[in-house]
């Protein structure tokens, strides 16, 4: 079976830091996938308000999540702090992926790779709508 790989950036424009609860272990003891993509989330949600934005309102449009990738690189456990940095690339017309290097902060050790992908969209038209041009300009100042 072929391996997902994502092509990580060199840059970063965010990071924030995350403990691993206890809820977020598994019964093999580390870091659950599901957690993982719940920290990833989180993650998200810091970054677009440092912009001043939620995922609900960026320049008026809401973001739809349309695909995720995560690769496991190390095990993550309880009380471990991490620290995901964040990039934005790969915009098209509607959207863009969000790129997380997830490590253990203490350590410096690679926990994750992960990619979310989004698309902008008008929740009252109830349509995708393209990158409003002020987000992306914003964000691609900083990359």
């Amino acid at each position: 079976m072929a391996r997902i790989k994502i092509d990580m950036p060199d840059n970063y424009i965010f990071s924030t830091e995350l403990p691993v609860r206890i809820s977020d272990i598994n019964y093999g003891g580390h870091l659950s996938n599901d957690a993982m993509l719940s920290l990833i989330h989180e993650a998200r949600v810091r970054f677009l308000s440092h912009y001043h934005y939620s995922e609900l309102n960026i320049e008026g449009l809401g973001l739809i999540m349309t695909d995720s990738a995560i690769v496991y690189k190390a095990e993550g456990f309880h009380g471990d702090q991490l620290q995901i940095d964040i990039t934005v690339g790969d915009f098209n017309k509607y959207g863009c992926d969000f790129f997380y290097l997830i490590s253990n902060k203490n350590t410096a050790v690679e926990v994750a790779h992960a990619k979310t992908g989004v698309v902008f969209f008008d929740y009252e038209a109830r349509r995708v709508q393209s990158v409003p041009k002020a987000f992306m300009n914003k964000v691609m100042k900083e990359a």
